[in-house]
């Protein structure tokens, strides 16, 4: 997969919503796959199947 990156757009329960920041495409995944201190409004990197906070 090629890198893309992402802004937590909703949390609801243990799912997060990934906004594509290029495509503006959305993705639902569980927030245990995502790094420690994920919050609503936190930019993700991914890459080679690991997501990355980033500033």
């Amino acid at each position: 997969m090629e890198p893309k990156d992402y802004i937590v757009s909703k949390i609801e329960g243990e799912y997060a919503y990934l906004k594509d920041l290029a495509t503006n495409g959305e993705l639902f995944i569980a927030l245990a796959l995502l790094p420690e201190g994920t919050d609503v409004g936190t930019k993700l990197h991914y890459e080679m199947f690991e997501y990355e906070i980033i500033k």
